[in-house]
Order: structure tokens, then sequence, then C-alpha cells
């Protein structure tokens, strides 16, 4: 097949001839058009297949074109597409409310759907301050974040975040959210396998609760397992279980941002569940409705629930929460997960992929760091392992890398390590019905593109060091 033809960055091809587009997103960069996705791979319109090695943003945890979703969702369209929810209760809102209080830790079961991760995160934090409210706590206003982080677009996401090129323009229209270090032992020269290193992390949490007056702070929110801006951390050993010690002992609320480690992509079906950890609130999103649909949802401790629906309701909502549509989508969704053992499947799959890319790493000696759990991998390319010293930024190795294995026909997703200012890491997080052979074509084309990167590289870096 030839390859697609690209015109220019707002221009694309339609049948046969260049079509300029009105719509825009994040930077110019030209893509060709998408022509159908089956599984783990993906076709443009000129017949080039690639493979979905980052499922999208870390979304279609079971693949594309999913027969039995997609049924789902034809049936539920012969019955209703919408229908608000201070209108209606709708028997697949119901339905997926009761499935995910099953599969939640003891003592959250309360459900509120949403549109995405944004949505979700920001639930949160709106609840949390109205429970607070309810509990004559109105000086509880601060939420404690980690640098670096991602939880969200909008603003009140945004102030929990900790990533500066997404955070600086919006600074002057957010108030400041105090934060805290992200637990990035590897970096530190820190053994994350000693306990003694979770708690010299976790206990900055304390320290920080105890420099702003526990009495004003409303909660802690943190991802389980790192996402976009951590490239797949994972938390030291003990660290988990001590930052659910200090918030009990200060009264603050503990947020789990599941929103990409929900749904099974970590081996187990929350993040959180790999410590026996549970939180009070929790954020899911991305996997939850795995690409078919906007889907989100906060779940919630019951008695947080009551106090805020006892006082004067959750004053908080959005159009299509509970849609109906949506929610059929997600319950097909967990249902596959369920049937298919995929959540199991994702745990064996993610150690065969780990060992693959600890096996590039020895090749090439830029590649500083894997680390991960499940099917979400990372790996992080540094200008010296010892030093940790990361690649030139004007090299922008993190976008280099993902166009030149895009080219390749795989898919991968990047971001920068060190608070979006420097360091460069790849997440590889393929659908969790992988399957070995498939594993085999990822690492396969990463290795040839990583070649590639290395042909390309800085004479600053020595390649063999």
């Amino acid at each position: 097949m030839s390859a697609p033809a690209i015109f220019s960055a707002n221009t694309l091809v339609v049948e046969g001839r260049p079509h300029m587009s009105n719509l825009f997103y994040q930077t110019k960069a030209p893509r060709p058009t998408l022509a159908r996705a089956e599984g783990i791979y993906m076709w443009d319109t000129s017949g080039k297949r690639y493979i979905d090695g980052s499922s999208g943003a870390m979304v279609s945890n079971i693949g594309h074109s999913n027969p039995a979703v997609l049924a789902a969702m034809r049936a539920q369209m012969d019955k209703s597409t919408f229908g608000y929810r201070l209108h209606f209760q709708t028997d697949a809102s119901e339905a997926l409310a009761d499935k995910v209080a099953s599969l939640t830790p003891k003592g959250l079961d309360r459900v509120f759907f949403v549109s995405g991760g944004s949505e979700a995160v920001e639930s949160t934090l709106k609840l949390a301050r109205q429970y607070a409210l309810t509990q004559g706590q109105a000086q509880r206003t601060k939420v404690i974040s980690r640098y670096p982080s991602y939880h969200g677009s909008t603003l009140g996401a945004l102030a929990i975040t900790g990533y500066a090129p997404m955070t600086a323009p919006f600074d002057p229209m957010m108030h400041a959210m105090p934060k805290i270090p992200a637990p990035r032992a590897y970096l530190d020269g820190l053994d994350p396998t000693d306990t003694a290193t979770g708690l010299h992390y976790a206990n900055m949490l304390e320290a920080k609760i105890l420099e702003e007056g526990p009495a004003t702070i409303l909660a802690f929110i943190v991802e389980p397992i790192g996402g976009a801006s951590t490239g797949a951390l994972v938390p030291p050993a003990g660290y988990m279980q001590r930052i659910r010690q200090i918030c009990d002992q200060y009264g603050v609320l503990l947020i789990h941002d599941e929103v990409m480690t929900g749904g099974g992509r970590t081996g187990r079906f929350f993040g959180a569940d790999h410590w026996d950890v549970t939180p009070d609130i929790i954020a899911l999103s991305k996997g939850f409705g795995a690409g078919y649909v906007p889907l989100g949802a906060m779940i919630a401790r019951n008695d947080i629930v009551e106090a805020v629906m006892n006082g004067d309701g959750f004053i908080h909502g959005y159009t299509y929460a509970g849609n109906p549509l949506a929610c059929a989508a997600g319950l097909a969704v967990l249902n596959e997960i369920e049937q298919h053992s995929l959540t199991e499947n994702a745990a064996q799959m993610g150690d065969a992929l780990k060992t693959r890319l600890e096996a590039i790493m020895q090749r090439y000696p830029v590649i500083g760091d894997v680390r991960g759990k499940g099917l979400l991998l990372a790996f992080e390319l540094m200008a010296d392992r010892a030093t940790k010293e990361p690649l030139p930024a004007a090299f922008n190795a993190h976008s280099r890398l993902v166009d030149i294995a895009y080219d390749n026909g795989l898919i991968i997703y990047s971001r920068r390590t060190r608070g979006g200012i420097a360091g460069d890491h790849f997440l590889v997080c393929p659908p969790m019905i992988v399957t070995e052979p498939q594993l085999d074509e990822i690492t396969d084309i990463l290795d040839q593109s990583m070649q590639q990167l290395m042909a390309e590289m800085p004479h600053s870096v020595d390649p063999t060091s």
C-alpha cells in the first residue's frame, strides 16, 4: 500500500482530494486518517497497519471493535440513548453502578458517573469539600498532591497537577495547592524495595500537613501507580500503607486517582489492590469505558455520600452523567474483562512484556529504567545511567522516538519525566487482550525504532557508557 498523503498540519485527504480540516487539538503534528480498528490493531485509509501499543492514551483496555460491547450498545440504542439523570433512573446506569460496587473495596459502594477522567477527579474534589462542610470543617480547603503528577485538564484538576508546561499558563487563574515530591526512588538513588524508602517519601505528606496546618487540609490525592507524568512509577515498599495511616491520623480524606490504573490494567482491578489499601474516594475512567464511549466514575464511602445528600445534596453534576448508552457499554466492558480473565492476562502478559523491555534495556545504555506493573509499563531514557542525567532537552527524544515508532507501525505514548521540563519516558501499554506473539511484534518494532533513534543521538551522548 502507498503511504498516506499528508499535505500540511490542517489538511487531510478525503476521497483522494486534499481537504482543509476545521479541527484542532494540542499540536499541529499531522497524522493519517483512521479507517478501522480491531483487537490491538488499527489501519489508516491507505491500508497501513499500526499496533496500538499504548491502548490510545491507556484507554482501549479490551481492544478495538469488541463484538459483545458493540452488541450491548446496539441493544441499548433500541431502548434509549439518553435519559437525563434528574428526570429518570435507567436500568443501564443502575446495573453498572451495582457492578462497580461489587468490584470496589469494602465500604466504597456509592457511584457517581461522569464522562472522563478530568470530570471524575473534579467530582472527587467537590464531594470532599462538601463533606467537610457537613462536618463543620469549613477551614479544610487544601488538597495536597505530588510533583510531578497529572490529574486532569479542568482548572480544578490542574490545580492539583504537577506538570509545568500544562499548568504554567493557567497559574494566575487557579488557587495554588500544596505539593510533595513523588516517590521517585530510582532517581534519588534509594532502594524501592526497602520499607525505609517508602516511609521516607510518605512522611513528606505528614510534614506538609503540619506545615500547612492540619485543620486546613481537605484531602491527599495520589495515583497508586504513576501515569503519564511519572511513567508507571511504582511506589516503594510501605508507601501506600503509610499515607493511609497519615490521612487517618489527621482526618484527611484519601483520594485514589485510578483513572489510568483502574479496570484491571495493572493485574488487579484497582492499582491500590496491590497494597490492600482502601481510600475514601476513587476516580475511575479511561479503561472503564475502554474507548467505546466517554465514561468515568467517582466511587465514595457511603457515609460521605449520605452526609452530603442529607445536607444540601451534591451540588455538582454533568449533563451526560449516567447516560444509558455509555453505561450499557461500560457494563459490557466489565463483563468482557471478567469473563475472559483479562485482569489475569494483564498480569501475565505484563510480566512477559517487562522481561522483553528489560532485555532491550541491556542493548541500549540510554535506557536507564524500566518500571510498572501489569500492562502499565514504561521505560526512561537517560544520558547516563549512573548519574541519572537526562538526555539534552533540545533533542526532544520523548517525541522523536514516538514518531519513529509510529512510522514503523507501533503507537507508544511519551511524556517529559521531570515535571514536564526534562527527561524522556515512554509508556508501552497494549490492550489487555494482547498475546505473547503480539508482544514479540511490539518489541521487535520498538527495538528497530531504538536503533534508528540511536543513529540520531547527539554527539554529547556516549551510547556505549
